[in-house]
């Protein structure tokens, strides 16, 4: 069996570290046999994920994720990832729920739930981090997968040397 560097980074401390990064208050806690149980609120999160995920375009990677976006007045958007032929225009989940949200008129996030079909849960990419830092780094970061194992982190956790450029700070 081969080890990614993404398994061995949730295997390892950084996986650790990912999972103590949530606040207490908004963390899931592990139940009997060491599982993080999502609570209520993100177990919701997690269900939208997975209503939408069904209806994610992926013809070519055939790699189905949903994500469910939770505003800070409690709204949920939702989005899944939808591939195109020039793999350069392909949309992952996040930033389609993101976006939506944005046009919505929404800018203040609370969290976020993100779900594919994986051995372990799925996380965001790089694009989707650096896209979520934007509107905050307390953003809680619920990842699972199809097995129901969930893993919570925020996005300043999962992004800690995001780009950062104030123009103000350059005029």
């Amino acid at each position: 069996m081969s080890m990614t560097r993404r398994d061995t980074m949730l295997a390892g401390l950084a996986g650790s570290a990912l999972l103590a990064a949530a606040t207490d208050a908004d963390a899931a806690k592990p139940a009997a046999g060491g599982k993080v149980k999502p609570t209520p609120e993100q177990q919701k999160l997690i269900d939208a994920a997975r209503d939408v995920r069904q209806r994610a375009y992926a013809p070519y990677s055939h790699f189905q994720v949903g994500a469910a976006l939770e505003t800070e007045d409690g709204t949920i958007f939702k989005g899944c990832n939808v591939e195109n032929l020039s793999y350069g225009a392909t949309i992952c989940a996040e930033r389609n729920a993101v976006f939506q949200a944005v046009a919505a008129g929404h800018k203040k996030f609370k969290a976020i739930a993100v779900i594919a079909d994986l051995p372990t849960p799925i996380t965001p990419c790089g694009m989707c981090r650096q896209v979520l830092g934007e509107f905050g780094g307390e953003i809680q970061v619920i990842c699972t997968n199809l097995k129901k194992d969930v893993m919570v982190s925020s996005v300043g956790a999962m992004l800690p040397a995001a780009f950062d450029f104030d123009p103000t700070k350059y005029k």
